[in-house]
């Protein structure tokens, strides 16, 4: 009875339970007909109606020239389901939608995966689509991704199967499908990729077409994202062997097959490399489909002008460059220091050109600098308290530590060891490296060795200012591509490193800028289809990176035509601006670089052999700078004759060799009329330096981390690593340089005189004294004449007298002057009440001084 009463129990309570639930799942049926009815489910017969994309649009900075129409004059040519080679069609279908054939639009477990992901990331981004609702997607619904458009892609779906086989949903997926640019459906992807009909392409080929509509911007064959692209490729292969589309053999010979692509075409775009630096640019920060088909509007910062120009010089030396040097490629790039703004960018001499791999842009590639790195090392080693005028030797030097100085291994027993030659060991060993012309020029200032790319100064130049410290010169400059120090060496100054000549171009306008960084940039404005304003350039708030007046010694060094070598002047002829210059060329004459400025534009240009292999043995400066010249020369007319600043003098009470003194670095200053030590009252004209002579290389005289310190002792010579190597060569250099100035003798002795100057001497400064006729109590008119009178007297004859008024020069005159006369309103920086003062200079050169105050009549 009580297990009666039990199972009747158990009965009504799952009863009632399977009741509840299905109550509870009435209502929420009920509320989800509610919202569903209020969806509105597009008509089918809309599929028929294609939906029109906006093409993004890229102008230059007026706004005006278009330079790039991202999706104008689409490319489609329809095909029927026969036309389209298997391979395609199957390619597809394995990496799509492996379930295309056996479901009804949509994959239920696919639907629920997409579900749950989206809950747990609380957003919506999982699509799970089938070829069914793609084509849905591609032809009559948005990309939004909310659940509403979902659940219409769904439903459309499931109604499209109804309506349409499998073969015509087939048909207008791959007729639909991007690829790229204007590039759309297979037959024009076949046609324009391999030059055959979509019928005629090989597995490896078919394969290729099937990877890439998932991302076509991303996966271009032509993009920099090729080795994504080949991945992805192998995966369509092996998903249609594992389909069994293709059979082993097929299999390993498409892998083994090389596929290649046809020369990309891009219709009338401007500025190829710039233009597709923008779209790169757009699409990582706004998404392909954005940009493909959302109606931007982009105002960049390149000025057509200067882009045409560029181009069209580039052009023009492109066949004598190749035939004459076999510099079958050149870039050009040029920045507004003041603003960053990317003004021109050539990335090479053809875009279209596959031979060159021409769609490569040159400018954001890395590349060997040569000699265009050497002005940051100098900048560090200014910063650091060296100055232009200080004195390194260009003689033959060995760097290496684990070399002697005379260029021999320290270790006897290097090449044993290792297996080599005793040659082959010290050119793996030492470093020793000469100049462009395998000459040496002796002591020379750093200003000299920068304006005639000197390599041993520069070697030596990047020691004393620390290869760390010219790393993070260079990087916060911005060069981006240099890493560890310890990668480079001594080698760094003489290009060792690799950079982008944008970088170096934008590093450059740091010179340009007198110190101040401002980061590059190359949009002004990024507005929506309703021209609504996305994305727009701020004013530049530029970054203080090194001082003012290094970046003036660095223009200064650069510009200077009596110390620039002819070779860039002869180029640049009479251009009156003022225009600093540096070239550049990598050991193996692979790249040769020229980087100039002026105040107001940056330009950098490069040229090399597209196979990456050496130009023979010619410099950047008969190869690059005619082309750089001719383009600075015609683009500089529309330009303001604008000038450096000059840098500050070098300071006088700094050890000599950073004064440009080689000879000595103990040195007094005397009086040339008493020959005594000069005093505070020596004047500037008759002090004269006296150096005692005793040749040694810059680490004998200073501690290369505070040069202008105290001298380093004999231990802190011998602990440093480069001491005996800089003394070695200089010592050798100067026993055959004192052969040919025999009345040169050194000492060793520093006998300073004690006596001091007793011409110069207060008690011997001429004297003067001055009045005005009326007096000074007097207010005199304007229109009257004043009468200055003057005497003067003292032990030596007077030479000169000069009159100011309120500080402003009035006259001059040779010898004494006994009186000057002048009217009040002949005096342009007269006023009310003012000051006249009288110098007078004996033949000594003392001065003397007296002033007194005057009044004019406001009548």
């Amino acid at each position: 009875m009580i297990k009666k009463l039990i199972r009747q129990f158990k009965k009504h309570t799952l009863r009632n339970s399977i009741l509840t639930l299905i109550s509870i799942g009435a209502i929420f049926l009920g509320i989800f007909a509610i919202w569903f009815s209020t969806i509105e489910i597009p008509d089918l017969r809309a599929f028929q109606d294609r939906k029109v994309a906006q093409s993004t649009k890229i102008f230059d900075r007026t706004g005006q020239i278009l330079l790039y129409d991202v999706h104008a004059n689409a490319k489609r040519t329809l095909v029927t389901f026969e036309n389209i080679s298997d391979y395609i069609k199957n390619g597809v279908v394995a990496i799509e939608d492996t379930e295309f054939y056996e479901h009804k639009g949509i994959k239920p477990t696919a639907i629920l995966r997409a579900v749950l992901a989206n809950i747990t990331s609380a957003g919506y981004s999982q699509g799970g689509s089938t070829i069914t609702q793609q084509v849905v997607k591609m032809t009559v619904l948005t990309n939004d991704k909310t659940i509403t458009r979902k659940l219409k892609e769904w439903i459309l779906a499931l109604k499209l199967e109804r309506v349409l086989t499998k073969k015509e949903i087939l048909t207008t997926y791959l007729n639909e499908a991007p690829y790229g640019g204007s590039i759309y459906g297979i037959e024009e992807a076949s046609r324009q990729f391999f030059g055959k009909p979509a019928k005629d392409v090989t597995i490896a080929e078919a394969s290729y077409l099937a990877a890439i509509p998932q991302a076509p911007t991303f996966y271009s064959p032509f993009g920099k994202n090729r080795d994504k692209l080949d991945a992805r490729q192998k995966m369509v292969l092996k998903k249609m062997l594992d389909n069994n589309y293709i059979t082993q053999k097929e299999y390993d010979d498409a892998l083994k097959t090389k596929v290649v692509f046809l020369t990309k075409t891009e219709g009338n775009i401007k500025a190829p490399h710039f233009s597709l630096f923008i779209r790169d640019y757009l699409i990582d920060k706004y998404g392909e489909e954005k940009v493909m088909n959302g109606g931007l509007k982009v105002t960049t910062t390149l000025d057509y002008k200067l882009q045409a120009k560029a181009e069209e010089v580039v052009k023009n030396f492109a066949p004598a460059l190749e035939a004459n040097f076999s510099a079958s490629n050149t870039a050009m790039v040029a920045i507004d220091p003041k603003n960053g703004d990317v003004l021109m960018m050539v990335g090479s001499k053809d875009y279209f050109d596959v031979k060159i791999d021409g769609n490569v842009n040159i400018t954001t590639s890395l590349r060997q600098p040569g000699s265009v790195f050497k002005p940051f090392v100098y900048a560090a080693a200014w910063e650091k308290g060296y100055t232009p005028e200080t004195v390194l030797f260009d003689i033959d030097t060995e760097f290496s530590s684990e070399c002697n100085p005379d260029g021999t291994l320290k270790n006897k027993n290097y090449a044993k060891n290792k297996g080599v030659t005793e040659e082959e060991a010290k050119k793996e060993i030492c470093y020793s490296p000469q100049n462009y012309d395998d000459l040496f020029e002796g002591p020379m200032t750093m200003k000299k060795a920068l304006a005639h790319s000197r390599n041993i100064p520069a070697v030596k130049t990047l020691y004393l200012a620390g290869t760390s410290n010219s790393l993070k010169l260079a990087r916060t400059m911005g060069i981006s591509s240099l890493g560890d120090p310890n990668r480079y060496g001594l080698t760094l100054v003489l290009g060792g490193g690799e950079v982008t000549l944008l970088d170096m171009t934008s590093a450059y306008g740091v010179f340009a800028n007198e110190g101040m960084r401002v980061d590059k940039k190359f949009i002004l404005k990024v507005e929506d289809y309703d021209g609504t304003i996305l994305e727009e350039s701020e004013i530049s708030n530029p970054e203080r990176v090194m001082t003012e007046n290094t970046a003036r010694q660095i223009s200064d060094a650069l510009s200077d035509r009596k110390v620039r070598l002819d070779s860039i002047n002869q180029y640049l002829g009479d251009n009156p601006h003022d225009i600093a210059v540096k070239t550049g060329t990598t050991n193996d004459y692979k790249d040769v670089w020229i980087l100039g400025y002026t105040p107001d534009i940056v330009v950098g240009a490069w040229a090399g052999k597209n196979d990456n292999t050496s130009m023979g043995k010619k410099v950047a400066g008969v190869i690059i700078t005619p082309v750089w010249a001719t383009y600075i020369n015609e683009i500089l007319k529309d330009y303001p004759l604008n000038r450096f600043n000059s840098p500050e003098d070098t300071p006088k009470d700094i050890p000599p060799v950073l004064r440009g003194v080689w000879q000595g670095n103990i040195s007094y200053v005397i009086d040339k009329i008493s020959s005594k030590i000069a005093t505070e009252y020596t004047p500037e004209q008759t002090r004269v330096e006296q150096v005692f002579n005793n040749v040694h290389s810059i680490l004998y005289w200073i501690e290369k981390d505070d040069p202008r310190g105290e001298a380093p002792t004999d231990k802190e010579r011998i602990v440093d690593n480069q001491y005996a190597n800089w003394e070695f060569a200089v010592r050798k250099w100067f026993d055959k340089w004192k052969i040919e100035n025999p009345k040169f003798v050194e000492t060793t002795t520093y006998n300073i005189p004690t006596e001091k100057d007793n011409v110069h001497i207060p008690a011997n400064f001429p004297k003067v004294s001055i009045s005005l006729d009326s007096g000074l109590d007097f207010e005199y008119p304007k229109d009257e004449n004043i009468k200055l009178s003057i005497s003067a007297s003292g032990k030596y004859a007077i030479t000169k007298t000069e009159i100011f008024i309120n500080n402003n020069f009035i006259n001059s005159q040779d010898g004494p002057l006994s009186e000057f006369v002048f009217k009040p309103k002949d005096i342009d920086s007269l006023k009310d009440k003012n000051s006249i003062t009288v110098i007078v200079y004996d033949s000594v050169y003392s001065s003397t001084k007296s002033s007194l105050n005057f009044a004019v009549s406001k009548e």
